[in-house]
């Protein structure tokens, strides 16, 4: 692997580091959505350090190429990704279920005290 490619990569690995450390203590993004991406960036890191390692492991699973093992990685992991936030938002939509079921009971609940007064 070239010099240039390999600066490139652990540059690309402290940015990522350094901007999911930001916005984890700004709040916006929670801890285990913030492991994700250090995995992420330790993957880079590993690309970089150790690459005749994944070199290996391609040749190992049948890969011609090591960038296919990589998109192969990228892609299950953004499915990963896909499902956590499927189940979010299925969460969430449960939640606002029962929102709007307690509203309704605590309208009808003023509505006959009003009535009652």
């Amino acid at each position: 692997m070239q010099i240039n490619l390999i600066i490139t990569l652990i540059a690309v690995a402290l940015f990522l580091i350094i901007l999911t450390t930001y916005i984890l203590k700004k709040g916006r993004i929670s801890e285990k959505y913030a492991l994700l991406w250090y995995g992420m960036t330790m993957m880079i890191l590993l690309v970089a350090l150790f690459p005749n390692l994944f070199v290996f492991i391609s040749e190992k699973l049948g890969f011609k190429v090591m960038s296919n093992l990589i998109m192969g990685i990228l892609i299950g992991v953004l499915i990963l990704i896909l499902m956590a936030l499927t189940i979010m938002i299925a969460g969430q939509k449960k939640k606002t279920i029962l929102l709007i079921q307690e509203i309704s009971i605590l309208k009808s609940e003023i509505r006959s005290m009003k009535e009652n007064q």
